[in-house]
Parts: C-alpha cells; structure tokens; sequence
C-alpha cells in the first residue's frame, strides 16, 4: 500500500514529518510513536517500522511521524510535554483520513509515556510497549476507562515486570503483559510484538468510550 510522506501541524506551530497508510473500509487506525529522540529514536525504529508496515495488511490505517526536533521536524525536545501536541496532530491526520473509525494509540518506550499522556477524546485505548514507567509519574491514561495494554520486556533494564506491576496495579481498563525472554530493546521479538499488537487491536474494536 502507498506511503503518503507529508508534513503536519501541531497545535503550537511546530511542523512534523508523518508518514500516513490509508486502507479501503479501515477497522480501526493507529498512531504509533518512537522511542526517545536523544537516543536515537526516530519514526524508522524497526519496532514503529514493523507496525508501520503490518497494520494496513490487517486492515488498520497507520501514521507514525518524527516528534519536535527530530529528523525534517521542527522544534526542539521537550521531555515528552509539548510532544503530546504531536501525538495530538497525528491523530488529527488519521481523523481527516478516516473519520469515525476507532484511533489506537501504540507507542514504543519513551513513545509510549508520551502516547499514555494523551487522553483525547478521540482514542480508543493504548498500547504502550516496553513503558518505562516511573513510580513518582503517574500518566494521564491511568484513570482513564478505555483499555491499555502494557507490554513489558521479561527483562527490560529500566522497567521489568517486577517494577511495572505494583505501578499499575491500580489504573483503570489495564492489562500488563510479559514479553517472555526479551529486554528493553526486544530484538528478535519484533515480529512476534506485532502479530501480539494487532490481535490486541482487534479482540477491542468496539464504539470509543466519549
């Protein structure tokens, strides 16, 4: 299917690099965002890719982009606060190319704190990949009543299974699962993330919670 690369606009003026997949009669469509910018993450990582490139064939519309200061994106980073506005202009691309479908919102390590941050009315649930998830900082997404999936690494070096659950023992519509001989970086396991990501997506299609 046809990538469309086009430049978007958050709600501060900062202009971002998108890549978009549109499919006939979508499901559902989907965000997906990059792990952290100061270490290398950019909208090409091979977990983003992966997704970028196999949700369309399970019929899911698709958008990943670079956030502020990253690659063609202007602006600067900004610890994951202003780089909500930039989940929040890729959701609007997704609701200009196919409106009233349900929008997922699956990001990937620092990705996914940011993703988890974004409470807007449009989203269907999330999926955060490999969050590394800090006890002081709790997400916006934690009292939310639409689904999360927290997919943590068996042996992830900033957030494993064993810090992750008392986190969210307590959030909302939240289900933590492990990826079984895996760590931070994932590796072989990225194939197999996103086959696990899109049943996910398709066990919760279903009317957004608004």
């Amino acid at each position: 299917m046809p990538i469309e690369t086009v430049m978007i606009d958050a709600l501060d003026g900062v202009r971002l690099r998108a890549d978009l997949i549109r499919v006939d009669a979508p499901l559902g469509a989907v965000v997906l965002t990059h792990p952290h910018p100061l270490f290398g993450g950019n909208r090409f990582n091979p977990i983003v890719d992966t997704l970028f490139r196999t949700l369309p064939a399970a019929g899911f519309a698709a958008v990943r982009f670079d956030f502020r200061g990253v690659g063609e994106s202007g602006g600067g980073h900004d610890d994951g606060d202003s780089e909500r506005l930039d989940v929040l202009a890729a959701i609007e691309l997704l609701d200009f190319a196919h409106p009233d479908v349900p929008v997922w919102l699956v990001g990937y390590s620092f990705g996914s704190i940011v993703a988890l941050n974004v409470v807007d009315p449009r989203a269907h649930g999330w999926v955060a990949i490999a969050p590394p998830l800090q006890p002081a900082e709790r997400v916006l997404a934690a009292d939310d009543p639409r689904p999360k999936l927290l997919m943590v690494p068996e042996h992830d070096q900033f957030n494993p299974p064993e810090r992750a659950v008392p986190i969210v023992a307590d959030w909302a519509e939240t289900e933590l699962r492990v990826i079984a001989a895996a760590d931070h970086f994932l590796g072989a396991s990225v194939e197999a993330i996103a086959e696990d990501v899109i049943r996910q997506l398709l066990s919760g299609l279903g009317p957004p919670l608004r």
